[in-house]
């Protein structure tokens, strides 16, 4: 029994399960946007992120790795920030309204740093509506998973302190 009770109190530290919720977040989110640059949902490819870079290898397999491992090491920040702002809340609004301040951001205040990105009234609706919604599941899957998270720890926190 004493075994049981050290083995199911093992935490990881949150920040760790954020870092990871982040770099994951990022991997799944560039795939799934490759795909749906592959099937024409979107006229972005994620590969923009390789605009100032020159060379046909950034279409083949290594651009496409080092673009899905990219947006997971950016990922990876937009996460911590996360935890550093909006970790105690935990209605799963917050999380997509976070994806779509992401999403206000990348689009409307970005396209002039960003080379080869055009301003937002530039792009189809179709795009547009891709990419909101890819915000949006992006936004919530690493609020709810880390506020989640966070309110699991505090409640183990509350529940070992009071035996």
């Amino acid at each position: 029994m004493e075994n049981e009770k050290a083995i199911g109190s093992y935490q990881v530290p949150l920040m760790m399960l954020t870092v990871i919720t982040g770099f994951i977040a990022g991997i799944l989110g560039s795939a799934f946007c490759y795909l749906a640059h592959y099937f024409h949902f979107t006229s972005i490819s994620p590969a923009i992120i390789l605009a100032p870079i020159n060379g046909v290898w950034k279409q083949e397999w290594l651009g496409v790795t080092i673009t899905i491992i990219l947006y997971g090491l950016i990922s990876i920040a937009v996460a911590l920030f996360y935890y550093l702002l909006l970790r105690k809340k935990t209605s799963l609004y917050w999380g997509l309204a976070y994806g779509i301040a992401i999403y206000l951001v990348l689009f409307i205040g970005l396209p002039a740093l960003i080379a080869g990105m055009k301003p937002i009234y530039k792009y189809d609706f179709i795009t547009m509506l891709t990419e909101l919604c890819f915000f949006i599941i992006y936004g919530t899957f690493i609020g709810f998973s880390i506020s989640y998270e966070y309110n699991e720890q505090q409640q183990l926190k509350k529940t070992n302190i009071n035996q």
